[in-house]
């Protein structure tokens, strides 16, 4: 199998090496080019999928990646692709995406992330091509250990008068 991965930063990476210690065959694609990578590089999210199976995305969100995964993507992952989202649901176009996969145009979705959670279109949730689960990619003993060592660390500067790590505006 192939696996396409966007956005090889370090949970990319780690996912990328341990799918290709099942054997599987993995590409990526990112805003630059990674030279350390030994994964095969394709220019765009849509080259990448023409040439995958499963198509996982791993990237942050904002503006710069609002809408990466539309229809033109979802259409060169093609009828026997797969989509994997545990990246922020703003990348993917939702509407496209209700729509490749109750016509079709993709064989499935598995998603942790929707665009505006914690509604998830009726659509999805009827399908039977479609893995849902709630926002928990993140739910490590590692990450889960990190967030409370951050917001220990927060509310320590907010008692000492210092600036906070992680302000919210």
């Amino acid at each position: 199998a192939r696996l396409g991965i966007v956005g090889l930063g370090r949970i990319g990476q780690a996912i990328a090496d341990r799918a290709a210690a099942f054997g599987m065959s993995i590409a990526y694609t990112t805003r630059n080019r990674r030279d350390d990578s030994p994964y095969a590089y394709h220019p765009s999210a849509e080259a990448l999928a023409r040439e995958v199976d499963f198509l996982m995305v791993i990237t942050p969100g904002g503006a710069g990646t609002r809408g990466l995964i539309d229809a033109k993507v979802l259409a060169a992952l093609g009828p026997k692709g797969y989509l994997i989202n545990v990246a922020r649901g703003s990348v993917v176009d939702q509407p496209a995406l209700v729509h490749a996969v109750t016509t079709g145009v993709i064989a499935g979705a598995a998603l942790d992330v929707f665009a505006d959670e914690p509604n998830v279109p009726d659509e999805l949730r009827a399908a039977d091509n479609v893995v849902l689960t709630p926002h928990m990619a993140s739910g490590t003993w590692e990450t889960r250990g990190a967030m409370a060592d951050l917001a220990f660390a927060n509310l320590q500067a907010h008692f000492a008068g210092k600036p906070l790590l992680t302000p919210v505006p």
